[in-house]
């Protein structure tokens, strides 16, 4: 067990679940997310409540920004109310939001010459391996960094990847990460649909299917949403857009092509422009069933 002080920033379902972990492992917990109820449920798990990203980390050894994206973990650090002035010298943030490598970078130049140090360390796993201690982090940064942080990502992970000295490193593999992800997803919708179209048993075509050679970790994790009607979101389809267009990005500027991945950020947009970008990424589904005249099941009434 650890006596140490760690702040989490951004408590939605991912940041919760690792400021409990956190508690778990012995840490006193200061959290803040601009919405209130999301403060209430870290008092309500034994964490404390600070009014801003400064005062939760003024007095942390590490400061975990658990955020969607490079502008939000920008805004944590260097807004207004930001923590990059608050925190401890000597202190770590952990930034753990999918981002471009040169972001990520960029935000370790500017928060090293205050003398904290930055390790990039986006995540794998989803809520349910958040809230366990069981999160896969892909980290890069200083033998410093990585020192300071070691007892944080003990709570935090089930599997920890150090990948490089340079943050961007961590980053890079998680991008790699995500196409592979949004493409999987996609395809699988697809699939379902496709099985649709042929009339066939959904439910036996998911038993079948996760048996045999076509089946892959996304396929058997989405489609029980398709099968259920239950599109409340796990996972978003912006966060697909988003993502997928940071590889595209990155793809463009390395002059390598990604038409595959290309194709499924297509799908996304689509999905998200016929009013389903905060719903569960598998709505990629509903899509193609609204494109093709399908039916899907539908979530029975509570």
């Amino acid at each position: 067990m650890t006596s140490q002080r760690a702040a989490v920033i951004g408590l939605g379902s991912m940041g919760l679940g690792m400021a409990q972990s956190l508690i778990r492992g012995g840490f006193t917990v200061t959290g803040f997310d601009v919405a209130t109820a999301a403060g209430e449920r870290l008092a309500q798990s034994g964490g404390r409540v600070a009014a801003s990203p400064a005062e939760a980390a003024h007095d942390a050894h590490s400061v975990i920004a658990a955020v969607v994206n490079a502008a939000q973990t920008e805004a944590v650090l260097f807004g207004p109310d930001g923590c990059a002035e608050s925190m401890p010298e000597g202190a770590v943030f952990i930034s753990s939001a999918t981002m471009a490598p040169e972001m990520a970078r960029s935000l370790c130049a500017r928060l090293e010459t205050g003398g904290r140090h930055f390790l990039d360390a986006p995540m794998s796993g989803g809520a349910a391996r958040a809230a366990d201690g069981s999160l896969t982090m892909m980290a890069s940064g200083s033998e410093a960094a990585f020192a300071c942080a070691r007892p944080a990502l003990d709570a935090l992970c089930g599997t920890l990847y150090e990948l490089g000295a340079e943050a961007g490193q961590g980053a890079a593999f998680k991008m790699v990460n995500q196409l592979l992800a949004g493409v999987h997803i996609a395809a699988a919708c697809e699939a379902i649909a496709f099985a649709a179209r042929q009339g066939l048993d959904l439910a036996r075509v998911y038993e079948v299917i996760t048996r045999s050679a076509g089946s892959s970790w996304m396929f058997e994790n989405r489609i029980p949403h398709v099968l259920e009607g239950d599109y409340s979101p796990k996972s978003a389809i912006d966060i697909f857009t988003k993502d997928l267009g940071i590889v595209l990005d990155m793809a463009r500027e390395a002059q390598f092509p990604v038409p595959i991945a290309g194709a499924a950020l297509q799908m996304y947009l689509m999905t998200a422009a016929a009013g389903m970008g905060r719903d569960d990424d598998s709505s990629v589904a509903r899509l193609y069933a609204q494109l093709a005249g399908l039916k899907l099941p539908a979530k029975e009434p509570a």
